[in-house]
């Protein structure tokens, strides 16, 4: 698999709860259109390309900030339709997806960490909560005037964790690129004690299952 970020460049990769709201219908066609992934995120292209369908990845290049009183739910709904129109105003005869993901605690969006530090904080925070994963995805396809967004919500519950646990991990995995400061495909799976989902890869970034339903309903073949 080759993969690189590339600002704005769409190019070739060539391996590879809410309820949902449905804007417009599709409409028949006959060729096979163009799969682009919204995303410069290395684990949702890797999720994607486990259904063996080419695609491509641009980047949507959307202000990600929250706004104002913005439930983490609406924010992760908002983005994932923000980044898929971004990309599908600039390639209107593809299939584009876009994904976002929020971790909400107790109401409070948690985003990306970024930095070591803010990662430390978040982990201190969730640690013997309940955490709720809502990852949100889009599927638009302006050319057959297709666009619908679903959410899988994962409901995660964090081990009581010591500091020192929490500086181990951090250290060991460095997520921070990561929402919530946890990679569950990795070795964040010690940091908890709970996982309850539906659909078992939202939690690292991509809901295969619901992917695979919207993009049937835009007219792909899958598999």
């Amino acid at each position: 698999m080759q993969y690189r970020e590339s600002g704005d460049t769409v190019y070739d990769n060539s391996a590879f709860h809410c309820p949902h709201t449905t804007h417009m219908a599709p409409t028949e066609h006959t060729q096979t259109p163009d799969l682009i992934l919204g995303s410069t995120s290395r684990y949702r292209a890797e999720l994607l390309s486990r259904l063996g369908v080419p695609f491509k990845t641009a980047n949507p290049a959307v202000d990600e900030s929250p706004l104002t009183n913005e439930s983490p739910c609406a924010l992760a709904r908002r983005l994932s339709l923000a980044k898929a129109r971004a990309v599908s105003r600039l390639n209107p005869q593809a299939v584009v997806i876009g994904s976002d993901q929020v971790a909400d605690l107790n109401g409070e969006s948690l985003g990306k960490p970024g930095t070591h530090e803010r990662a430390v904080n978040q982990l201190r925070a969730m640690r013997g909560q309940m955490v709720i994963f809502h990852t949100a995805v889009t599927v638009v396809c302006e050319a057959i005037a297709f666009e619908k967004t679903d959410i899988a919500t994962v409901q995660v519950t964090f081990r009581n964790l010591t500091d020192a646990e929490i500086e181990r991990y951090l250290l060991a995995e460095t997520p921070y690129d990561c929402a919530g400061s946890a990679k569950s495909e990795g070795l964040g799976i010690a940091l908890l004690s709970r996982i309850e989902n539906d659909d078992p890869t939202a939690l690292i970034g991509l809901p295969l299952i619901r992917t695979c339903e919207l993009l049937r309903a835009a007219g792909l073949q899958i598999p």
